[in-house]
């Protein structure tokens, strides 16, 4: 499994959105979408605001590929399933503490959206 170098750990994980865009089944690549993007240690974890019916997220599930752009990187990706609850409970904590100051914090972290961590990393 490739890793994320600090530099880039440091960029992405730092910036408070980033624009992602998965991979089509035909190999085509979806329009960016502009979502949020947690830190939790040396991994970085995205979960889709509306749930497993988000468009994007929909599409990632479908090829597990796709790129990101965030903090003036361009990377190509892989998105793998995070399904361990501590570390959902990590990634929960992540979100809060990121982004806690707003309304929209908190749902990120319960039911539809919560199903939908998923970790990325680079390929």
């Amino acid at each position: 499994m490739t890793t994320w170098s600090n530099d880039d750990l440091d960029r992405i994980g730092d910036a408070e959105e980033i624009r992602i865009a998965p991979e089509e089944g035909d190999g085509g690549r979806r329009g960016p979408t502009t979502i949020w993007i947690v830190r939790s240690g040396d991994d970085l974890f995205v979960r889709s605001v509306n749930g497993p019916e988000g468009r994007w997220y929909r599409a990632a599930e479908g090829t597990h590929r796709g790129r990101i752009e965030a903090g003036g990187l361009t990377r190509d990706v892989t998105f793998t399933d995070e399904t361990d609850p501590d570390v959902n409970d990590r990634v929960d904590a992540a979100y809060m503490a990121k982004y806690g100051s707003t309304p929209w914090a908190e749902p990120m972290t319960r039911g539809g959206p919560r199903a939908t961590t998923l970790q990325l990393t680079p390929r």
